[in-house]
């Protein structure tokens, strides 16, 4: 016997092997699973042992896997023909509408989002939605209801441990659909941020210490890319988390009167159904799928393009990706307007304005520290020192200091990248595009 049949199967809930998608599906009549297997550009069938190129031997994780069981993980059933793109994306808008009340561009961004998430893995950089209230706003609803037409979505709460997220991901590949995502700091939430931080960009994984059962350290490197649909109450404080994040503020008006107060039984059955002709979707559409430079937005920082061109390259009508667009270049400005805010922008601006003095060969810690308390200590109720200044500049704003004749010094070499931090901080420019301190242009 060769050592290929002595190989044992592998169980499996996804797999894309050259020209061939494998799926795990699950009857919850029947309580089976079984693997849809297309090789053919949507033509598929459903088999339970699958042989491809590099040896394995493929079969589907099994019924009683509590994940699948319990619901915590939803499969589709079988592929159904899915019709037209168009078609599809408007009995997506329709069931979302029914179910929960979201402003009308962001029903139309989290359709485009479902289908996003069947055909993610075509993509290197993903952005993620959220849904940002107080308790009683909708959040839940609004998870349950967008995440239940994800790709292999999996429900969890920031109150859960972090351990089984982690190996969910890894294993089951998937949308996490996570609510209390910003709960009180803790480790757990530590933990959850690096899920998040890392998961937008594909071969960014997450290294986490594992004891092998012989007792030696063996680092485990996590899968977590992937779409992601949270709930928040707050922002967080990490900008670039924040920037990662598609959001529609819940409570803003009245709950539509049409909206039941209570999900339906039906919504299950609804809700599989969409999936079953997303699966099949994403067999055909899968390796077509390409992204669209055109989509690119001019005037906004390099990250959000990243994240929102996968979106946005699904995106057929001119006029809805057009709307997209102009809602992302405005929270765009309003994260460069924070910024601008911020005590971080603040010494940028003041740093500016002391490279325009007679001494513009460098910057002194001492005169950014007084052109910044006299333009902008009133709004932080105290003055700041020297060393605080000092540790803002070199560890929020990466400037370099150096001592010069007794005093430190912020020195001209670090002035283009002090211009670079100014445009990312959205501080004014001069009419030749050159950035500028509040009070001082300049030139």
């Amino acid at each position: 016997m060769n050592d290929d049949h002595k190989k044992k199967p592998v169980p499996v809930v996804s797999r894309v092997s050259g020209d061939t998608l494998i799926e795990l599906v699950y009857d919850p009549a029947k309580r089976t699973t079984a693997l849809a297997v297309s090789r053919f550009g949507g033509l598929w069938n459903i088999e339970q042992e699958v042989r491809i190129d590099t040896g394995e031997t493929l079969i589907p994780y099994s019924a009683q896997n509590n994940l699948i069981v319990n619901e915590c993980v939803l499969l589709p059933s079988h592929p159904v023909e899915y019709g037209l793109k168009r078609e599809l994306i408007a009995d997506i808008r329709a069931f979302l509408h029914r179910y929960v009340d979201l402003s009308p561009l962001f029903e139309q961004i989290a359709a485009h989002y479902v289908l996003l998430t069947w055909v993610h893995d075509a993509f290197n950089e993903l952005p993620y939605l959220r849904l940002r209230g107080d308790y009683g706003t909708g959040k839940t609803r609004g998870l349950i209801t967008i995440g239940s037409l994800c790709y292999k979505p999996f429900f969890a709460s920031g109150a859960s441990t972090t351990s089984p997220i982690f190996h969910t991901l890894n294993a089951f590949g998937g949308t996490l659909v996570l609510d209390e995502a910003d709960m009180p700091f803790s480790d757990a939430k530590a933990e959850l941020v690096k899920i998040l931080n890392n998961g937008t960009v594909k071969g960014m994984p997450v290294l986490r210490s594992v004891i092998n059962r012989h007792k030696e350290f063996n680092p485990y490197a996590f899968k977590v890319f992937g779409p992601k649909i949270i709930a928040t109450r707050e922002v967080f404080q990490d900008r670039a988390l924040e920037s990662r994040f598609l959001t529609e503020e819940t409570g803003t008006r009245p709950m539509r009167p049409d909206i039941s107060i209570h999900l339906p039984d039906s919504l299950k059955d609804e809700a599989r159904e969409l999936r079953n002709r997303l699966l099949h979707f994403r067999f055909c559409e899968f390796f077509r799928i390409e992204t669209d430079p055109s989509a690119l937005m001019e005037g906004v920082e390099p990250r959000l393009n990243q994240t929102a061109l996968s979106l946005l390259s699904l995106v057929d009508d001119p006029l809805l990706r057009k709307d997209i667009q102009s809602a992302l270049i405005a929270q765009n400005e309003d994260a460069r307007s924070d910024r601008r805010d911020s005590v971080e922008g603040h010494v940028a601006a003041s740093t500016l304005a002391i490279f325009q003095g007679p001494e513009s060969a460098f910057a002194s810690v001492r005169d950014i520290t007084h052109q910044f308390n006299v333009e902008y200590g009133s709004e932080y109720g105290r003055t700041f020192t020297n060393k605080s200044i000092g540790h803002i500049l070199r560890g929020q704003l990466g400037l370099k200091t150096e001592k010069s004749r007794g005093v430190y010094v912020v020195p001209a070499s670090e002035r283009a990248k002090l211009e670079a931090i100014a445009r990312r901080y959205g501080l004014e420019s001069d009419s030749q595009g050159q950035p500028k301190s509040p009070t001082i242009e300049f030139s």
